[in-house]
């Protein structure tokens, strides 16, 4: 890396030509394969190869298996039925667990044994002492994301080199380990600095930072790089919709929230109308991830089908009025030049 620059995973949302770019700038471009077999995130992995020969960082989802809950997803569902009848749609009849955790993908810790990444992130937790291990052995150096000291203490007992400190201003999934304990919704700032002090493994930044002003002050922080996800949202290469990108650069940018009811975990999203249903459901009556989300999928396909697109997972932090619309090349050039003045 010739520039203290990561751009997040956001899987769903980042593409293999968005890595390069970024990549190919002198950060450090990612995908999110979470939400991938290991064939489909091989296919990922290989067309960025071919776009690049800069590092790559490959992002795992780690949480723990869902319950199934029948009563709880049963009750789910009637709430959603409503939303659904709206634009002539049905519910899914059950919930299945569309992603599966990397705990548990031996398929996928073979191929990237195979693949060799040069980087892979873990988000939800950490995987156990083996796989750990096997990467290692592999050469591939290993992140893992933390949201208080406690989680980032957890990291610093493995052999994981790098802790990505996301602050609860963040957009996307909260990288918490259990998503049911207390959120403490530590700040970047301050959960940068702790770590910076009380750990000795490098940390990187990660929550409402758009430009190069907000990095700056993360390097100045004691951060090793600054981790960038919402700042490249609406760039030209990104999978957001027409939706997704009218909402980040008009007025919802200015109202994000913390929800669980699109995917069953705490996630920061644009204010828009699956937030608002989701604002008065308890905790407890929420699926487990990802079993919700199999839901929040279904309900935002049958309005996008209808021509609205609020039903969305529309994931931005706090910075997202700061987004920009351009081509990743044109963002990393701005970033660059704005470090440098900063």
């Amino acid at each position: 890396m010739r520039l203290p620059i990561i751009q997040a995973p956001m899987a769903g949302i980042s593409t293999p030509a968005m890595a390069a770019t970024v990549s190919g700038a002198g950060g450090l471009g990612s995908l999110g394969v979470g939400a991938m077999t290991a064939r489909a995130a091989r296919a990922a992995m290989d067309e960025f190869g071919q776009l690049s020969d800069r590092a790559l960082n490959v992002n795992l989802f780690v949480h723990r298996p869902a319950r199934e809950r029948a009563d709880v997803e049963a009750a789910w569902l009637a709430r959603l039925e409503p939303e659904f009848a709206r634009f002539s749609g049905s519910p899914p009849a059950r919930l299945a667990e569309i992603y599966r955790s990397f705990q548990v993908d031996d398929d996928m810790l073979a191929m990237l044994r195979e693949a060799k990444p040069a980087v892979v992130s873990f988000h939800f937790g950490i995987p156990d002492e083996g796989k750990l291990r096997a990467l290692h052995e592999a050469g591939i150096v290993l992140m893992a994301s933390a949201t208080s000291l406690a989680e980032a203490r957890s990291i610093a007992q493995t052999p994981i080199d790098v802790i990505v400190a996301q602050g609860y201003e963040a957009g996307g999934h909260r990288g918490m380990f259990d998503p049911d304990a207390v959120d403490d919704e530590i700040g970047m700032m301050a959960l940068v600095r702790t770590l910076v002090r009380r750990l000795d493994k490098p940390v990187v930044a990660a929550g409402g930072i758009m430009d190069g002003a907000g990095i700056k002050a993360a390097l100045e922080l004691g951060a090793v790089a600054a981790q960038l996800g919402t700042a490249f949202v609406a760039c030209d290469e990104s999978l957001a919709n027409e939706a997704y990108r009218q909402a980040l650069l008009g007025d919802a940018a200015h109202h994000t929230v913390m929800t669980r009811a699109i995917s069953g975990r705490p996630a920061r999203c644009l204010a828009n109308r699956f937030t608002a249903l989701g604002a008065g459901a308890a905790d407890a009556d929420i699926p487990d991830y990802p079993r919700a989300y199999d839901a929040g999928k279904a309900l935002h396909a049958v309005a996008r089908a209808a021509g609205e697109g609020g039903y969305g997972a529309q994931w931005a932090g706090q910075g997202a009025p700061l987004a920009r619309a351009m081509s990743t090349a044109a963002l990393m050039s701005a970033l660059e030049v704005e470090l440098a003045s900063a």
